[in-house]
């Protein structure tokens, strides 16, 4: 099976940008949604608005429980927290949706700003110093160690992965962006492959972890990440990948700009053609796009012009291979 492009979505979209988002060629959505819009009427509604535009929700998620402080550092009210996780996986597994995701980041992606750069062709794109992010105080009244940010993880893990195999919903565990080891304080869980294969071990080695992988943060941080190549490999092998984000970057760190696929430092077709040739078996998604215009197609809009360059990349590369 060859990899599916996606386009994320929320439960307002309009029917125009639905049939905008079908236009592109583009079959799979991956729904946002609000705590209380995880209810199986709620996805059952949002799957018959989709049906008629003919998108399917390819999988579904949460930013309040993706993201979650008090899971991730062990606030009074993890537990509480947790079980509305595995609230949420039983609601996505009875609604036939096959996946969610994670990200082990409880202060979300950080950026140093939002500007018009060398390649952004006059629209804004996302920009990251290290040595801001690095200067920044720490975001908790304390600091955490790496050793406290792993135990919290294995126990969400111990608690959330029983309920995963048995609802036959899979969780796509994000790397921290940008990859440093720490920032305004607290440790992160994942940046580099290395850590991936922790964390996988910490799951003892239950499927039900999977991975995002989000190819702009092997490339912000190169080589200290990870050999992509290889790790495409590795992971396509193990069947970890259900999600690729397929971004570029004018550079690695200490300082990046989020381009256009054909913009960045990387051969991005290359990185497609070892996808391909691994029979990477995912959605994928341009994962950022700039700045969305809203009297241009808001959101559906921002992702239109990179989705269908990344759908050449992959028409060609199936191609090339003999998969196509």
């Amino acid at each position: 099976m060859s990899m599916r492009p996606q386009i994320p979505v929320c439960t307002v979209e309009s029917e125009e940008a639905l049939a905008f988002i079908r236009q592109m060629g583009v079959e799979n959505v991956s729904l946002m949604l609000k705590p209380d819009e995880i209810t199986r009427e709620v996805i059952q509604q949002q799957k018959e608005k989709l049906a008629r535009h003919h998108l399917t929700i390819s999988d579904a998620a949460c930013g309040e429980l993706q993201k979650n402080r008090s899971i991730h550092l062990n606030l009074p009210d993890r537990d509480e927290q947790i079980e509305k996780f595995n609230q949420m996986l039983v609601v996505l597994g009875e609604e036939k949706i096959p996946f969610t995701s994670i990200a082990w980041q409880p202060h979300g992606i950080l950026r140093t700003c939002w500007k018009v750069g060398e390649h952004t062709r006059g629209g804004s794109s996302m920009f990251c110093d290290e040595s801001e992010i690095m200067a920044r105080p720490n975001a908790e009244p304390r600091t955490y160690t790496e050793e406290e940010i792993w135990e919290n993880f294995t126990y969400f893990m111990d608690k959330v992965i029983p309920v995963a195999e048995e609802t036959s919903v899979r969780m796509a565990l994000h790397p921290n962006d940008p990859p440093l080891a720490c920032m305004a304080g607290i440790p992160s869980l994942i940046y580099n492959m290395e850590c991936y294969r922790k964390a996988f071990r910490a799951a003892k080695g239950s499927k039900a972890l999977g991975i995002k992988l989000c190819v702009g943060c092997w490339l912000e941080s190169g080589s200290e990440f990870g050999d992509l190549m290889s790790d495409i490999k590795e992971l396509c092998a193990d069947d970890r990948i259900l999600c690729v984000h397929f971004r570029n970057v004018s550079s690695q760190l200490p300082m990046f700009e989020e381009v256009l696929p054909e913009d960045g430092y990387a051969d991005m077709y290359a990185i497609m053609k070892q996808l391909v040739a691994c029979d990477c078996n995912a959605v994928i998604s341009i994962d950022h796009g700039f700045k969305p215009m809203e009297n241009f197609g808001g959101m559906p809009g921002s992702f239109c012009y990179p989705t269908g360059f990344m759908k050449g990349l992959m028409w060609a590369a199936e191609k090339e291979l003999g998969k196509r």
